[in-house]
């Protein structure tokens, strides 16, 4: 995601942060595994950051340091609960960016962390809802690239609720 749809999306987010009144709906956010229910949001805040120095930027950036956990996870396939944050308005995308929490909530409006964002790319368009949903997709981890988003999903679907 270039810096240019980053700075939209911060702009649209603080937009929405100060006119929404939206409700935090319980994460359950899960991926069945032996009739087992795992909380991958959970699983997926369990990084710390070490401080390094970037020599175009001349000064110190913070990196993340992911969990044993969270390396597991790493080329696998996850499903995740959570919002849909369109980056280039509200209509249906193919890449855009998924948040644990609701828009006045999410990393860049609320005080979320960086780890409750990932980067979505779609096999095939996502309608935007301002409702949660939940897609599946394979998990990739950024720890260098400071120009995106230290998780990103490929090859996601959304997954359908049952009835």
């Amino acid at each position: 995601m270039n810096t240019n749809k980053m700075r939209k999306y911060f702009l649209i987010c603080f937009s929405l942060f100060l006119f929404s009144t939206a409700s935090v709906e319980a994460q359950d956010n899960v991926k069945k595994d032996k009739k087992e229910f795992v909380n991958n949001w959970k699983t997926l805040s369990k990084i710390t950051f070490r401080k390094q120095y970037d020599e175009l930027l001349g000064f110190k950036i913070d990196i993340p340091v992911f969990s044993e956990d969270v390396k597991k996870l790493e080329g696998k396939e996850i499903e995740l609960k959570g919002y849909i944050i369109p980056t280039e308005g509200y209509k249906s995308h193919t890449e855009f960016v998924f948040s644990a929490f609701p828009y006045n909530m999410c990393f860049f409006c609320g005080g979320a962390g960086p780890e409750t964002v990932l980067e979505v790319k779609a096999l095939e368009p996502i309608k935007y809802t301002a409702e949660a949903v939940t897609i599946k997709g394979k998990l990739e981890l950024n720890g260098e690239d400071i120009n995106r988003l230290m998780y990103a999903l490929s090859d996601v679907t959304l997954v359908k609720k049952k009835k």
